[in-house]
């Protein structure tokens, strides 16, 4: 059985942003989780949503 993780997954292209913001959307996204009661299985939306959030982009996930 593979353990569950409350760590958000790090997008690829993490080396074109600056630490503090890859930071920044690592603990927004930590903040839809535990608003979520700590449900897991949305960490990538999580992510997405911060990002979107913070960067002023938006993805199609992120925009549901």
């Amino acid at each position: 059985m593979k353990p569950h993780s409350t760590s958000v997954p790090i997008p690829i292209d993490t080396g074109t942003r600056p630490p503090e913001l890859e930071g920044q959307i690592r603990r927004r996204a930590y903040d839809f989780y535990e608003q979520r009661g700590r449900q897991q299985g949305h960490d990538v939306d999580d992510w997405l949503q911060a990002e979107a959030e913070l960067t002023g982009k938006t993805t199609a996930a992120a925009a549901h």
